[in-house]
């Protein structure tokens, strides 16, 4: 080969080359046009804005499509449906990909599917979160089985990835079908409200086999997701306010689960104390506080981020930092449902707190709790089996965990609710905690019932009997004489007193028996 014809091929592989990525680049503003016509954002803008300037590094821009059948071969779009890649978010790296609603709906055929599976094969092996931006209606039916294969591919590594890096799925548009299940078994699930929508039929075919009418809203908006199912951890205004959220939310998390989370410096002083703390508990036990307000005095700068806020408000989960350092908090709310446990507030908390023990995330539990809900329908629901989901959780842990008891603390929830008997590392109560078998006026009630029937004065006599039981049982002080509770403090000095005790925590070691794995009551 001469010099010249050497010259001439590199100049036409230059123009090749050239001339795909101009196709690229041209099909991406075309489909970014079109999600613009329904208020949405392209596939490939959409990673763009989510990582740090100039970051992103694409793989697999030329795929295409291999299907044949239904004229497909006819429209073979780059990329096949999905932009996949490796970035940056605040210097740390990320896998990110992003469905492309434009390309068959955003359905997964067999090249999307094997571009997404490397996606997560290098996020494992690499040790780097997983974050994907979801829009799409499912499998691709011109596919047909490939379709079906692919995302069972997608799903076993979806499994394979729990609990070794974080998965966060951002549902930015209309999900249905197979495109549900994989965001289902991530780590936390992020909506944009009035666009991403989760089910498993849509409306039509609920109303072809049931005869139920319900819009796509309804059934599967992010209303519906954050207060009725509890799919939602997070809902968002809009897609900036979405790559806020899950920016915000990956500050709290390691990337891997051999790393630690992430530390910032604190504007916030270590000893400062909040005289506020001494009154903010109600001297009347049946009277409700916000328990939000307890953790703004605590946390750093008061910053908390809540997941799933809309559900199950009777429990509240969500990331905090302590000088400097995050933390997972799961506290009792007593504005609702008297802070109670019922089904979902303990499946709730329970995966909550599986999640920061997989992600070395120490755990702070605030306790205000009367008890597990009663009733016929926790009961025949499953309270038993479901409740105990919590307790496992808690007792399987293995982060630094410590308890907070600021009022009531009864009975079985006492214990479920990261008491020292399951594990807990520290444990410390303020003066108006109650912790007892049952409530005073219960306790009375039931083991005095037979001496106030034959009172004189039924009324005094159980007045006499309720302050003898608060005074014996209804208190810090008989749990703190056995050691069940290693301190009771003023409320004012919680921040300070949590902060040295984490810092001796975070060097704990907790060997695990040998096993497979442990049987959780699913």
């Amino acid at each position: 080969m001469t010099a010249n014809t050497e010259s001439q091929t590199k100049q036409h592989k230059a123009e090749v080359r050239e001339q795909r990525a101009a196709e690229v680049a041209a099909q991406h503003e075309a489909a970014a046009a079109k999600q613009a016509e329904r208020g949405k954002r392209g596939a490939r803008q959409r990673v763009l804005d989510l990582l740090d300037e100039d970051s992103f590094q694409e793989l697999d821009p030329f795929v295409q499509g291999r299907g044949t059948t239904f004229g497909m071969e006819r429209s073979r779009p780059y990329g096949d449906g999905i932009v996949t890649g490796f970035g940056l978010i605040d210097g740390r790296r990320v896998a990110v990909f992003s469905q492309d609603f434009t390309v068959y709906g955003g359905s997964l055929g067999e090249a999307f599917a094997e571009k997404l599976v490397k996606l997560m094969d290098l996020a494992a092996r690499y040790g780097v979160p997983i974050i994907g931006i979801n829009d799409s209606a499912g499998a691709r039916i011109q596919e047909g089985v490939e379709g079906l294969a692919g995302y069972g591919e997608v799903f076993y590594r979806n499994v394979r990835l729990s609990g070794v890096v974080p998965q966060i799925s951002a549902i930015a548009g209309p999900c249905a079908g197979g495109a549900v299940y994989s965001p289902a078994m991530t780590d936390f699930v992020a909506m944009v409200e009035g666009v991403g929508q989760m089910f498993i039929t849509g409306p039509d075919v609920i109303r072809t086999v049931t005869g139920e009418e319900v819009t796509h809203e309804e059934l599967g908006g992010a209303a519906a997701h954050m207060e009725r199912s509890g799919v939602a951890h997070l809902i968002t205004a809009d897609e900036d306010d979405l790559n806020a959220q899950i920016r915000y939310l990956l500050s709290f998390l390691p990337s891997n689960n051999l790393e630690d989370p992430p530390w910032f410096a604190p504007d916030d002083d270590p000893q400062r104390e909040a005289p506020e703390l001494d009154t903010l508990v109600p001297e009347a036990s049946e009277k409700p506080y916000d328990m939000h307000d307890v953790l703004a005095e605590i946390l750093d700068s008061g910053e908390f981020l809540e997941t799933q806020a809309g559900y199950a408000p009777n429990i509240i989960c969500g990331f905090g930092r302590l000088d400097g350092y995050p933390v997972g908090v799961v506290a009792n709310q007593p504005r609702h449902l008297a802070g109670t446990i019922d089904i979902a507030a303990s499946e709730k908390a329970a995966r909550f707190v599986r999640t920061c023990d997989a992600f070395n995330v120490p755990l702070l539990v605030f306790v205000d709790v009367p008890g597990f809900l009663p009733g016929i329908t926790q009961e025949h629901e499953g309270i038993i089996r479901r409740g105990s989901k919590l307790l496992y959780a808690f007792a399987e842990a293995t982060v630094p965990r410590i308890t907070v008891i600021t009022r009531k603390a009864y009975g079985g929830a006492y214990v479920v609710m990261n008491s020292k008997h399951i594990g807990a590392d520290f444990a410390i109560a303020w003066p108006t905690a109650e912790i007892a078998v049952m409530g005073p006026e219960a306790a009375v009630g039931l083991v005095f019932r037979r001496e106030l029937a034959a009172a004189d004065d039924p009324a005094a006599r159980r007045s006499e009997l309720v302050a003898e039981y608060e005074d014996l049982f209804a208190s810090p002080w008989q749990a703190a004489s056995r050691g069940y509770i290693d301190d009771v403090i003023e409320p004012r000095r919680t921040r300070p007193w949590l902060i040295r005790a984490l810092g001796l925590a975070r060097s704990k070691r907790a060997p695990t028996p040998p096993r497979k794995h442990g049987n959780i009551p699913l």
